[in-house]
């Protein structure tokens, strides 16, 4: 049986994404067969179309770690998963069985798979995918607001709670508050009790910014953010930096911080090497910490709080899957104001 698909045969630009036929997966026996009823874009969609050195992607390939739908085909080894009801799907394919593993620290898994990355994702009609990565949801959300959940949601809890431990009261600088991250972040940040600043880099977005409950606003093309930080702070600047940009925010990302602030980075989307001032950096005891997604069951609690209605997904705008290439533009463009959505 064929399915429709976006895919592409070699690495390039969103040109190079074709939208045609491929063959319908069959699920292996700890696998199940899910129909797609929408999928999110990210920033690793684009560089896993672009080509990531050292990670071997399988061509053609079809990008989307994001999935929304039902489960249509359990593995011969699956059992308890109902069929034809609402589920997401974890993003993180873990062995489940190293030390990383069994202490939740399923992204240093050494067998760590992401979907969409190295396996065929969720930018097409049906995606097969581990039995575990299953999660019910109820109908409260559409499946465009549950897809625009699982990566974005595990990598800012991963990196507010498990690398900075924010804590309530404190103060935290979330870059690009229309990004995926960014407008998760700045609802997590809040439910913890921070005081939230955070950046765009366009005037409208500042109201869905400050909707999302920013505390404060900066549009970082009209003011220096570092400089607006220190000012709002009186000088002591904040206590965590979350920031997923690069070479382009970086040094002054550091900057911001107050003395023993914390500094996480997930993503490099204006470039991957950036200088650090290390007089700065342990004059002040600064940390810097990596973050690289995040776990099962950090997922599993965020989709508690969505359930309660603590959390709301982010959706900008859907397109239908044909129309990969132009979602894709959309996205780098940063035209958007949280996550922008594919439906098969």
């Amino acid at each position: 049986m064929k399915m429709r698909a976006a895919f592409f045969k070699n690495h390039g630009k969103p040109k190079d994404i074709e939208y045609g036929y491929l063959d319908t997966p069959s699920p292996k026996p700890h696998e199940v067969l899910v129909k797609v009823k929408a999928a999110a874009l990210n920033h690793l969609d684009l560089w896993t179309l672009m080509g990531i050195p050292g990670v071997k992607i399988p061509l053609p390939h079809i990008p989307g770690c994001d999935i929304a739908g039902e489960v249509v085909e359990l593995g011969k080894n699956v059992k308890g998963i109902p069929l034809n009801r609402p589920v997401i799907v974890a993003p993180g394919i873990r062995c489940g069985k190293c030390s990383y593993c069994e202490k939740n620290w399923d992204s240093l898994c050494p067998e760590y798979k992401i979907m969409g990355l190295q396996t065929n994702g969720g930018f097409a009609q049906y995606a097969v995918a581990p039995a575990e990565n299953i999660i019910p949801v109820s109908s409260k959300l559409s499946p465009e607001e549950w897809a625009s959940i699982p990566l974005v949601y595990t990598t800012a809890w991963h990196m507010l709670v498990k690398h900075a431990a924010l804590q309530k009261k404190e103060t935290v600088l979330i870059h690009a508050a229309g990004s995926g991250v960014g407008s998760a972040a700045i609802q997590l940040a809040k439910h913890i009790g921070a005081t939230v600043l955070t950046t765009v880099g366009q005037p409208q977005k500042i109201v869905k910014a400050k909707a999302l409950g920013a505390d404060y606003v900066i549009n970082y093309k009209e003011k220096d953010f570092a400089d607006e930080t220190l000012k709002i702070t009186k000088g002591r600047g904040v206590n965590v930096v979350i920031e997923h940009i690069g070479p382009e925010t970086f040094a002054k990302s550091l900057a911001s911080l107050a003395k023993r602030g914390r500094l996480v980075t997930c993503g490099v989307t204006s470039g991957p090497t950036a200088e650090i001032n290390l007089r700065y950096l342990f004059s002040r005891q600064l940390s810097v910490q990596g973050s690289y997604m995040g776990s099962l069951r950090e997922l599993k609690k965020v989709i508690r709080l969505v359930e309660k209605g603590k959390l709301k997904p982010v959706v900008d705008k859907i397109y239908p899957l044909r129309e990969s290439q132009q979602a894709l533009e959309r996205m780098i463009s940063r035209q958007n104001f949280g996550k922008i959505i594919l439906i098969p």
